[in-house]
């Protein structure tokens, strides 16, 4: 009698485990690569940029308002409109779009950051559940981008510097989109994140400390937005 429960509990496994097979095959997923450079962005691993050696210790996001073009003019947008991508959790590095199409992909628009809407809405669930660090208070809202490490040209504690990037009202808005032109057939939308283009634009000797929305979290955010690229 066990022998038969056993069996039977394997079977179970296993046709979920193909039915979850098939759907991811035929599922069009987008994936964020996390670079230095040309390399896998390592966490704690000395990188050079200007003058600077540097050390990132903490690099999370948020991905909203995902919209795929195809050549033919239709788009798609997932329902599940708030991600938020952290390099320590692999898992979240891929998002689910929508089922693959026999069509060219012709543009992929995101945003990156969370809108007003939900950052007037107060803390929620999920991604925006505010034990995932990324949420200052209701009046300043969500934390669009957090860059975190060390580098010997901070004059700061331990070297640190922290780059909390946000805002949801004018005219200190965070909020970045970025358009991708494709043109070509993808298994999976795959993005490149460069954080060497963010550095290699700022002195952190200079500018090592964003905490709070302003001019200068805008002049960061603008500079975040032309590190994604597709792959």
């Amino acid at each position: 009698m066990i022998h038969k429960k056993y069996l039977f509990f394997i079977f179970i496994l296993l046709f979920f485990h193909e039915v979850y097979s098939q759907v991811k095959k035929d599922s069009l997923y987008m994936h964020f690569n996390i670079h230095y450079k040309s390399s896998p962005l390592e966490l704690q691993k000395k990188y050079i940029s200007l003058s600077d050696t540097l050390e990132i210790e903490t690099f999370k996001f948020y991905v909203s308002n995902i919209e795929v073009q195809y050549a033919d003019n239709t788009r798609i947008k997932p329902k599940n409109n708030y991600h938020l991508i952290d390099i320590e959790n692999p898992n979240s590095l891929s998002i689910p779009i929508t089922t693959k199409q026999n069509i060219l992909i012709s543009k992929v628009t995101f945003n990156i950051g969370v809108d007003s809407t939900a950052s007037v809405s107060g803390a929620l669930a999920g991604d925006l559940d505010p034990s995932k660090g990324m949420y200052w208070a209701w009046q300043s809202g969500y934390i669009n981008m957090k860059i975190e490490g060390k580098s010997t040209s901070c004059k700061t504690r331990k070297n640190q510097f922290h780059f909390h990037l946000g805002g949801y009202m004018k005219p200190n808005y965070g909020l970045r989109t970025v358009i991708l032109e494709a043109l070509k057939p993808v298994e999976t939308i795959e993005i490149a994140v460069d954080l060497e283009k963010f550095f290699s634009e700022i002195e952190l000797a200079k500018t090592n400390s964003i905490m709070i929305p302003g001019q200068k979290a805008m002049s960061m955010s603008d500079l975040a937005a032309k590190m994604f690229t597709l792959e």
